[in-house]
Order: structure tokens, then sequence, then C-alpha cells
């Protein structure tokens, strides 16, 4: 068989586009419903997705008023919601977000292990350093940890966690009700870990997951956040604008792999991708300047100042971008904005429309055949190993993209027509980990 598509689907609430829950027949009151996101969930698993992506934060956005009466800055907890998805789903993977930051390896070696357990082996998580003070007084600190040592953090965390869901082998859970033994202790093993962050004893009290490890995913664009997936990550999803520097991406993604000791084909990249569909491509386009005709412009201003952590309002709106400071906070989406600011052609004001429509990702806007076009080149093209598609609005935006564009990857035989495997990782073309506590 050909190399095959992954997808993933991208739960951000009502929708990816920020005004996305404006649309009409978006189910404002599925905010907080299991049904949502259980019918969500279904749609994917229609469309033989790889996974189910969950995002999430850790604090309320109320810096700027606008952002906070015109976007949805509800997040609904991700393990609880996916743990319940387990129940309602078969095939596909479910990759909660989880901050390194805030906290501790043991629960959420634990949580995830529970989740792998209930899902029969289709759990991820989406590791992501947290990026605001905001975040930080949730959990008793005055200001955000800084970027370097949040990163250093988080790559001690993966050790601890892998640790953890290695402490019982295979086969250490025995329960032979004949001969009254539950486990060998001889194959249970504690972590002892002691290092700069975490100090952890250990053994986890549940056995190793069905996948071993649980997919680990990470999406942090700067070089800290590169670097930590190229050691550690399974998937990375990636913020990309054009083909030449997906390919870019790529290329020096899988060389920083393959120089931590990495196997080729052992870290999958799914850029973001937001389709805006039409029958006809000036359909789409209608589609398209609706949305955007939703968005308040103080809101879109707004929201990019919150990404930039610096108030743009003080400035002329079609003025350049001013020169902004570095910050503690999101530097791969804050490098993003500048590169797209060089040379001044953009202004604040269309800065702020691209923001607000895709929040950096790329935006496709055409037909099925537009579409599969573009999906297909970049595959093809050296740029990436699938996509993580941002429906704007929900449900119908993601049931469009599964009833139509769907079909049209398998009928040019580059995504799956079915699932042929039962894991996460089967659905991935990832081998089941080695025991890395047998030789701690």
């Amino acid at each position: 068989m050909s190399r095959q598509m992954h997808l993933g689907a991208f739960l951000f609430n009502l929708g990816n586009h920020v005004a996305g829950w404006r649309m009409p027949g978006v189910p404002t009151d599925g905010l907080m419903s299991f049904a949502f996101y259980r019918d969500l969930a279904e749609i994917a698993e229609r469309g033989k997705f790889d996974l189910l992506f969950h995002s999430d934060g850790l604090g309320i956005n109320d810096t700027y008023p606008e952002v906070l009466r015109h976007s949805i800055t509800i997040r609904p907890e991700p393990l609880t919601l996916l743990s319940a998805l387990a129940v309602t789903t078969r095939r596909i993977g479910l990759a909660a977000t989880v901050s390194t930051t805030y906290n501790e390896p043991f629960h959420i070696a634990r949580k995830l292990a529970m989740l792998d357990f209930l899902s029969e082996g289709r759990a991820a998580l989406n590791l992501v350093t947290s990026s605001t003070d905001l975040e930080a007084r949730n959990f008793g600190q005055p200001t955000h940890l800084d970027h370097t040592a949040r990163y250093e953090r988080a790559r001690e965390f993966v050790d601890v966690l892998r640790l953890l869901w290695d402490s019982w082998e295979d086969g250490a859970l025995i329960l032979d009700q004949e001969q009254g033994v539950v486990a060998d202790p001889a194959r249970i093993h504690r972590a002892d870990w002691q290092g700069r962050f975490f100090s952890v004893r250990g053994p986890l009290n549940m056995p190793r997951p069905p996948q071993g490890h649980p997919v680990i995913i990470q999406a942090g664009g700067s070089q800290s956040g590169q670097a930590l997936a190229a050691a550690v990550a399974d998937i990375v999803f990636s913020v990309e604008r054009s083909l030449e520097t997906a390919r870019a991406f790529y290329a020096a993604a899988q060389a920083r792999a393959a120089d931590a000791g990495r196997a080729p084909g052992a870290m999958k990249i799914l850029p973001g991708l937001l389709p805006v569909l039409g029958r006809t491509r000036a359909e789409a386009e209608e589609r398209d300047r609706a949305l955007q005709a939703l968005v308040p412009e103080r809101l879109a201003i707004s929201y990019l100042s919150d990404v930039v952590q610096h108030d743009l309002s003080r400035y002329p709106a079609d003025g350049p971008l001013p020169e902004l400071p570095e910050g503690n906070g999101e530097r791969g989406r804050l490098q993003l904005i500048k590169d797209q600011a060089r040379g001044g052609a953009s202004t604040i004001r269309s800065l702020a429309v691209q923001m607000v429509q895709n929040r950096g990702h790329m935006r496709v806007v055409g037909t099925t055949a537009d579409i599969a076009d573009m999906m297909q080149r970049w595959f093809e093209g050296g740029a990436c190993d699938g996509f993580n598609i941002l429906a704007a609005f929900h449900p119908a935006g993601l049931a469009e993209f599964v009833d139509q564009v769907v079909p049209e990857l398998q009928r040019r035989g580059i995504f799956r027509k079915d699932y042929e495997g039962l894991t996460l990782r089967d659905h991935l073309g990832l081998s089941r980990p080695e025991n890395v506590a047998v030789q701690h």
C-alpha cells in the first residue's frame, strides 16, 4: 500500500474561527454538553480520522474585555471529557492537552494510563508548557516560569512519565485466583527519580498501559519546543502557512529527530489546516466573507494583542506592527507574526484579521477538489505526514469535510478507507515502545 495520510480533528469548542460560533446552525447550547462532543467524535470516527485533538488552557482570558465579551474562552476539561468519549467511540485516538508546568508527572501518568485502558489503547497527550502569567496566578505563582526552564521541566516531565508507565513490566500483573498471586514483585520497579524539578518514588499503582506509552504530541514552535519534539514527540502539531516553509520545517524536524537517535518515521508532522468549503469557489469565498463579517474589529485587534502579549490598540490599525518585546510567552506564534509583518507589508489590522480567521494556521478557501489538491500537494511534496483539521465551526464544518473531502482523498488513494488496527499507535504506524524502567 502507498503511503497514507494521517488526520486529526482539532476540537476547539464551537469552532476554530473566532466567530464560528455565530454561524447559522451552530448549537450554542452544546458548549458544555456531552452530546455535542460525542457527535463530533462520531463524525471524525466516521471519517476514519486518526485522532481527536482536544485543546485546553488553564486560565480565562480577561486581559482584554473585547476578547472575553466576544469570543469563547471556556475550555472543557479534556481528560474527563475524553474518558467519557472513550466509551462512545471504538477506534479514533483521544488526545488531551496537558500543561507540564502546572501538573505533576505522577498524576498525569496515572490519568493517561487509565484513559489508555478505558479506550483500549487510544490515548494521547499534547504536551504544552503554558504561556501566560494569568495561568501562573491560578497556581500560586506571580509570574510564569522562564521559557528555557519550562522546557527543561517539560523534558524531565516526559522522562518521569515514561518511567512510571513502565514501572510495571508486561506480564507483572498475574491475578492467579487458584494460587492467590496478584503480581510478580520482581517485575515491578520504582522510578526513584531525583531531578531538578521532580522527585518521584513510584511505581505507578496500575499496570503498563496497552500502548506501552500513550502517544505524545508536541506543538511548540520555538527552538526549545522543536528540540523537545525531536527528542520525545510521536506527533508534531505545526503552524505552517506555505508549502515552502512547511517543506523546510519538515526536513529540519526529521533531521533533528535523527540526530536524537530516533528511527525514520518515528515522528509524524501534522500542520494545522482550516478549510472553508463551498460547492464552488465563489460560494466558499462568500462563506469566508460571512465568517469575517461576524468579527467585531476591536475583537480582532484585542485577540492579536493577547497573542503577542502587547496592547496594539494604542497604535494606528492601518499602520505597521510595532517592535514587540520578546516576552516570556508563546515564542513560536510570536515569531510567526513577526515574520508576516517583516518589511511593513502587513498592517496591524490585516495581521489581526488573519489571526482571528485561523489562529496562524493555513487556511484554504475553495471546493472539495481545491482543498484535496492542496493537501495532496503538501503530503506528496515532503511537507507533512497529514493534517490537523481545524473546522471553522462545529459540527457542520467537520461533517462537511468528512462527507466531501475525505472521500476525495480516499479516491486518490492517499487516505485509508477503514481502520486496520486497534490502537492509536496502529493508526500512526508506530511501534509499541520498549520498557525503559527495566534498564533504569
